[in-house]
């Protein structure tokens, strides 16, 4: 019985090697813990600076080749700062309209 070609894939094409000591990415640990505080005490901020530490830190990671861990985390601090901006959006919107609609009575 004949074995099937070996696959030939070059290792710097779409494979990562897994390193036993693999690091948190530090952007990653940022994203989460700036998403947290985007939902407590910098509202804002807090949910600004995930979102840009949360894409810095899958960039960082992906560029790694494994060398770096954290993607979950990183992904947490988006999905946090994205859920938090998003709210203070409405948050606003809903302000401005009740300040409208609150004038339009007056008169």
């Amino acid at each position: 019985m004949e074995q099937p070609p070996a696959l030939n894939i070059p290792e710097d094409e779409g494979t990562t090697t897994m390193f036993a000591n693999a690091q948190d990415s530090t952007l990653a640990i940022a994203s989460l813990v700036t998403g947290i505080l985007g939902w407590t005490l910098i509202p804002v901020l807090g949910a600004v600076a995930a979102i840009i530490t949360g894409h810095l830190a899958k960039k960082e990671i992906a560029e790694s080749r494994g060398r770096l861990t954290g993607n979950s985390m990183a992904t947490a601090g988006l999905i946090l700062g994205y859920i938090s901006l998003g709210f203070v959006f409405l948050v606003a919107l809903a302000i401005i309209l009740l300040m409208v609609v609150n004038r339009a009575n007056i008169y």
